[in-house]
């Protein structure tokens, strides 16, 4: 092994032993499932906004959005990153305090299946069950998809064999969840967070550099047709611009619309100490993910120059994720210094991973052994981390294929969630008529709604081939009116609980 690999893996260890060593602090603190679940609702603002940020990302903000941008230019990317950026501030705007005070009225929930049950006072349990399976579903491969990154990550820098790879990190990430639970999960995502805009920074100004300036990145990128325009994308294939349409970029904007369903992201508003705080979380969160979705796709129009000046190898299909990768390859041959820094931009792609499989994987947990089979106290801690255990085991094995695309994999997922619980919040949260009916038929319409169009509505092609999160987000919209003024009003206690929400007394 080379010294610059030594080097390397010294700073991915040191960052490996760090979290490891946070998750076993954080589970001294853990005295409760309120306290594993949501960490006592002691959250500051500062990790609020960080974690919650980290934890959305994931491997997709420093593989999958470069890799986009790498292999067709900057308009799929940037509106997707406009879209969620979009999605972001409003998340924080309006659903934020309102769930933080509406999940401590509602008999203070700690779980999102476990507020909506408690917000439509469903005796029969449904509710809950439906949204614990629903966030099951799409978790373990959401979760997959970040073991597919650390796999990838590990396989390209060390040679070592891709499902290794992946398990000594799913390892990892279960470890320091398993013992420290929501704290750990929100304090290690808070540090990830730093962790991968350092990296992101070294990135930048390293590419520009071996790219031969900014100059040349930009006449590289203008050479190649439709690489730089918002409304043409860059086909590899035939080396032609091809349109992208009205409803191609209101399709792609709608993954914004997925914030309102996340629950690994709705936690961190549950879990802050002072709603008032959430003001300043939403300040912070907006500057952080403006500037790194913008940092990490003009990453990828350099990675292009990079590949055209020879420093790195042409990419193509999923092996466009690996740009990063490649590039702190490249950074680690000038030396140990360098190859430190390479160790943590490699950190840092690692962070972005590990800062969101750690929150899937507590949420799911918490929709197996706190929703479904009822544990609480420290009967229900053990649940929890067994459970957790066996999610990350059928992750693994659903991510066993080194081809897998990382941004597709994540699109799926994130309109799952989207369809079958974003509707639901936001009617639930500002729509005093909402029922348990409409919300039942909510979540089932928006969730079997993303299957149907992505697997056969989408292949038509043409008008039909659009982001199934837009078209089942509005059919979930559109199922929850209809079924609740069809069926009977809440009843009054339910009325009474949503006006004390809404006026926060």
């Amino acid at each position: 092994m080379t010294s610059a690999k030594v080097c390397i893996m010294i700073a991915i260890i040191i960052y490996l032993g760090g979290m490891l060593y946070i998750g076993y602090m954080c589970s001294r603190k853990n005295e409760s499932t309120d306290d594993f679940y949501l960490g006592g609702r002691k959250l500051g603002p500062l990790v609020t906004a960080m974690s919650a940020e980290a934890s959305d990302m994931s491997s997709w903000l420093l593989m999958g959005l470069p890799g986009v941008a790498y292999l067709t230019g900057i308009s799929n990317a940037g509106w997707t990153a406009i879209g969620l950026a979009i999605g972001t501030y409003v998340n924080f705007l309006i659903v934020a305090k309102r769930l933080r005070r509406y999940s401590h009225v509602a008999n203070n929930s700690i779980t999102l299946p476990q507020f909506f049950k408690n917000r439509f006072h469903d005796e029969s349990r449904i509710l809950l069950l439906i949204s614990a399976i629903i966030i099951v579903i799409f978790f373990i491969p959401y979760t997959a998809s970040g073991f597919a990154a650390c796999g990838k990550l590990f396989s390209s820098l060390f040679g070592v064999s891709y499902m290794t790879a992946m398990i000594i990190s799913a390892v990892v990430i279960v470890g320091y969840t398993m013992m420290g639970g929501f704290l750990a999960a929100s304090t290690t995502d808070f540090i990830q967070s730093i962790i991968m805009s350092i990296a992101l920074i070294i990135v930048l100004i390293f590419g520009v550099n071996v790219a031969g300036g900014l100059d040349v990145v930009i006449d590289n990128a203008k050479a190649l047709p439709g690489y730089l325009s918002m409304v043409q994308s860059y086909d590899v294939a035939s080396g032609t611009a091809s349109p992208y349409r009205l409803l191609t970029i209101l399709s792609t904007l709608a993954w914004g619309l997925g914030y309102f369903g996340m629950p690994h992201i709705l936690l961190r508003f549950m879990a802050i100490e002072d709603e008032e705080k959430l003001t300043l979380s939403r300040r912070i969160a907006i500057i952080w993910v403006v500037i790194s979705m913008a940092v990490a796709v003009f990453i990828g129009v350099i990675g292009y120059s990079m590949s055209k000046a020879g420093a790195i190898d042409v990419l193509e299909g999923s092996n466009s994720e690996t740009i990063i990768v490649r590039i702190a390859d490249l950074l680690s041959r000038h030396g140990v210094i360098f190859a430190l820094l390479a160790g943590i931009i490699l950190a840092g792609i690692l962070a972005s991973t590990m800062s969101t499989a750690d929150s899937q994987l507590l949420a799911a947990s918490s929709a197996v052994s706190s929703d479904m089979l009822n544990r609480n106290g420290k009967s229900g801690i053990i649940a929890a981390r067994i459970t957790l255990m066996l999610i990350a085991v059928f992750a693994v094995i659903l991510a066993r294929n080194p081809n897998s695309s990382v941004f597709q994999i994540v699109s799926f997922a994130w309109a799952g969630f989207g369809a079958a619980f974003g509707p639901v919040v936001l009617f639930s949260l500002f729509w005093r008529r909402t029922n348990k009916y409409g919300a039942l038929a909510g979540m089932l319409f928006g969730g079997v709604m993303i299957f149907v169009w992505k697997y056969l509505v989408r292949p038509l092609g043409g008008i039909w081939d659009i982001y199934e999160l837009l078209p089942a987000f509005i059919v979930a919209c559109v199922a929850i009116v209809a079924f609740s003024l069809a069926t009977p009003a809440p009843d009054q206690s339910v009325l009474d609980e949503f006006d004390r929400a809404a006026s926060g007394k």
